[in-house]
C-alpha cells in the first residue's frame, strides 16, 4: 500500500524518468547482453548492429509503457518472439527479454480493463512460449517452455491487475465516503432547519393567537404581538439563509449561534408566556467551547424551550448551562403542565438526542416527579485555545 501511495505522489515527469531508467538498465542492457550470447547449437553469431537493434526494440518500449501500454506490450512481445525464434537471443538467455515483458505486462494490467488486457497478455505470452518451445531442443520440453515463460512474465501482469483492483477499491471507498459526508451534511442542515422552523413557528402561532384574541379590546397589545411576530420571522429568515448558504459556495450571512446567543434565545421564549431564568456558569470560559459543541448546546436549549412554549405555557423555565473544562452540561426544567401526548418521543427529542450522540455525549428527557418536564444533556469536547 505504501508503494501505491508513493507512486501516486510522484509527478508524471518523474514516472516517465523512472520508466526511461528501467528501459535502459533492465531493457536495453539486459537484452543486449542476452543477444551477445552464442547459441548452444553453434549457430552463426549475428552482426553487432543486429544485437543493438534487437536490444533497442525489446527494451526501449518500456520507456513509453505508461503512454502506450498496449502498444508497448505488443511491440516487446513481437520483438522478443522474433529474437528467440531466430536465436538472436539464445533460449537459455530468455530471462533478458522476460524483464521487459514483465514491465510492460504490469503497466498493461494497470492501465487497461481486464476484459482487454487479459486477452492481449495471453496472446503475447503464447507467442513467446511458442518461440521458446520451438528452439528449446534439449534445454526443455514444450511443457517446460510453457512453465518457464509463464513464471517469467505472468507475475508482472498479475501484480499490475492487483494494483488496478486495489486502486479501484480505494476510489470506490473514497466515493462512498464522499457520498456519506454529503448525506451527513444534508442531515445536519435538515436538523438546523427543523429547529429553526419549529422554534419560530411556535412563537409566531402563540403571538398570533394572542393578537387575534385581543385585536378589538386591546389594539396596543395586538400591535405588540405583531411586532414580536415580525422580529421573530426576520431572525428565522436570517438563520435559514445561513443554513442554506452552506449548500452554495457563499460566505454565511452570520456566524452559527452558540452559548453567547442563549440570552437572546431566552428573551424570545418569553414572548410565548414562558418566564426563562438563564444561568451560564462553570470554570471554563464559553470561548473555549468549539463552535460545533456550542451550536449543539444552543439547539438543544432552543428545542427544549420550543417544547415548553408549545406544550406547557404559561410556565416558568430554568436553563442551566455549565461549561466545564472538558464538557458542557445543559439542564432545562419547567413547572408547566403537559398533556399526555406531550410526554412521547417526538422529532424534537429525537433531534436533541442525535445532537448529543454526534458529539459522544449523553441525553435524557422526561417528566419531573414534582410536575413539569426536564431535559438534560452532556456534550464532551476538546478545549479550544483562547487567544490572550
Amino acid at each position: 500500500m505504501n508503494v501505491l501511495v508513493l507512486t501516486r505522489r510522484l509527478r508524471p515527469m518523474d514516472l516517465y524518468a523512472i520508466d526511461t531508467v528501467l528501459a535502459l538498465v533492465f531493457g536495453v542492457a539486459l537484452c543486449g547482453f542476452a543477444a551477445q550470447e552464442s547459441p548452444l547449437d553453434g549457430s552463426t553469431v549475428e552482426p553487432g548492429w543486429v544485437t543493438g537493434l534487437t536490444a533497442a526494440v525489446i527494451g526501449l518500449p518500456v520507456a513509453v509503457r505508461r503512454r502506450f501500454p498496449v502498444g508497448a506490450a505488443v511491440t516487446v512481445s513481437i520483438a522478443a518472439t522474433a529474437a528467440l525464434a531466430t536465436k538472436v537471443i539464445p533460449n537459455y538467455a530468455a530471462a533478458g527479454p522476460s524483464v521487459s515483458l514483465a514491465l510492460t505486462f504490469y503497466m498493461l494490467a494497470v492501465a487497461t480493463p481486464l476484459r482487454r488486457s487479459l486477452p492481449i497478455a495471453a496472446a503475447c505470452l503464447a507467442a513467446v512460449v511458442a518461440a521458446l518451445a520451438a528452439t528449446g531442443g534439449d534445454l526443455w520440453s514444450a511443457s517446460g517452455a510453457v512453465v518457464y515463460g509463464t513464471v517469467m512474465t505472468a507475475p508482472g501482469w498479475l501484480i499490475g491487475w492487483t494494483v488496478r483492483e486495489r486502486r479501484a477499491l480505494a476510489a470506490r471507498q473514497s466515493e462512498q465516503a464522499t457520498r456519506q459526508a454529503v448525506a451527513d451534511e444534508r442531515l445536519r442542515i435538515a436538523r438546523e432547519l427543523h429547529d429553526i422552523v419549529a422554534h419560530t413557528m411556535s412563537l409566531i402561532v402563540v403571538k398570533a393567537a394572542v393578537g387575534n384574541h385581543v385585536a378589538e379590546a386591546s389594539p396596543q397589545e395586538a400591535r405588540e404581538a405583531l411586532r414580536v411576530i415580525e422580529a421573530t420571522g426576520r431572525g428565522a429568515l436570517l438563520e435559514m439563509r445561513r443554513a442554506l448558504g452552506i449548500l452554495r459556495d457563499e460566505t454565511p450571512y452570520a456566524p452559527a449561534p452558540g452559548l453567547a446567543d442563549l440570552e437572546t434565545l431566552a428573551g424570545q421564549a418569553s414572548y410565548g408566556d414562558v418566564q426563562v431564568r438563564l444561568e451560564v456558569t462553570g470554570p471554563a470560559p464559553p470561548e473555549a467551547v468549539p463552535e460545533s459543541v456550542g451550536l449543539a448546546a444552543y439547539r438543544i436549549v432552543q428545542e427544549a424551550l420550543t417544547n415548553v412554549v408549545k406544550h406547557a405555557a404559561p410556565a416558568t423555565c430554568r436553563v442551566a448551562v455549565t461549561v466545564g473544562p472538558a464538557d458542557v452540561r445543559v439542564d432545562v426544567t419547567d413547572d408547566g403542565r403537559r398533556p399526555v401526548r406531550g410526554q412521547g418521543a417526538g422529532h424534537g427529542l429525537i433531534g436533541m438526542r442525535e445532537r448529543a450522540a454526534l458529539h459522544g455525549g449523553e441525553f435524557s428527557a422526561g417528566p419531573r416527579a414534582g410536575g413539569g418536564f426536564a431535559v438534560s444533556a452532556r456534550l464532551p469536547y476538546a478545549p479550544v485555545e483562547v487567544a490572550a
